[in-house]
């Protein structure tokens, strides 16, 4: 007679503490919506999809703004599930995941932890409203959230001048925390570009080279450069000498060698 007692008292223990979870997150600044549906009690008893994200995103222009995401519970997850975010400005670009669309990215999540988006310096400033859905591999939406990105005036760096439509030169010394994030930009615009998606790449090498990174200099000048643009996931984007030559010499301040010869094929030494 003892035994239902005992499981009905283990099944409100396991209740409250995922109460209080819900009910913290809800007061607190973050936003949870879920849109399983409500009839599925005995789903809904194991846990059902969530996904949690800040109300409002600051952002200035040439910068990573960090933007974390959390789904959960991984119990109530399906398996390959993935992050989709839709609405960010067409030159936005994340440090995970890859483009489907413009403004529009699909993030694996492993990835939503560190996730950053990367703003140009020319980003415009104002409100843009995001929508970051769970998606399920057959592209049923397992949970949305909004959130709104705000992205202030642009405001040029203390340590960025302009004379002659080139910038000054860097720093001699690049600290190594900024050389592996500027790595790790690198190797993402490089994914992006292999795609054909050249604006995204370009995000990411412009701020590579910001930190420093010579590589990216030559990889953003490429972009622009005609002889580099021809290939076949490349065919149809406009050259722009004047870029070129802008970004081989930001190169050549930052180390690179070979820049030289890029600038001499260019007309620019």
């Amino acid at each position: 007679m003892r035994e239902p007692a005992l499981i009905g008292g283990s099944w409100q223990r396991r209740r409250q503490p995922y109460q209080r979870v819900v009910g913290g997150a809800v007061a607190g600044t973050m936003v949870m919506l879920t849109l399983i549906g409500e009839g599925d009690r005995a789903y809904g008893q194991d846990g059902t999809p969530t996904i949690e994200v800040a109300k409002t995103i600051p952002a200035d222009p040439a910068t990573l703004i960090p933007f974390p995401i959390r789904v959960g519970p991984s119990r109530a997850i399906p398996r390959n599930s993935f992050v989709r975010v839709r609405g960010l400005p067409s030159m936005a670009a994340l440090s995970e995941g890859y483009s489907i669309a413009p403004g529009s990215w699909a993030v694996p999540l492993q990835a939503l932890a560190d996730l950053k988006i990367t703003l140009p310096i020319a980003a415009e400033e104002g409100r843009t409203n995001v929508t970051v859905s769970l998606v399920a591999i057959d592209g049923s939406v397992l949970a949305e959230v909004r959130t709104t990105l705000v992205v202030s005036p642009p405001r040029p760096p203390a340590e960025r001048s302009e004379r002659h439509g080139q910038t000054a030169s860097p720093p001699t010394l690049v600290l190594p925390v900024d050389r592996e994030r500027a790595l790790q930009l690198l190797r993402k615009g490089e994914e992006q570009l292999a795609q054909g998606l050249v604006a995204p790449a370009r995000l990411l090498f412009e701020r590579a080279a910001d930190l420093g990174l010579a590589q990216a200099a030559m990889a953003l000048g490429a972009t622009y450069d005609a002889a580099e643009l021809d290939k076949p996931n490349l065919r149809g984007i406009s050259p722009d000498a004047k870029q070129a030559k802008r970004w081989y010499e930001r190169a050549r301040q930052l180390g690179a060698s070979e820049a030289d010869t890029r600038l001499r094929r260019l007309g620019g030494m």
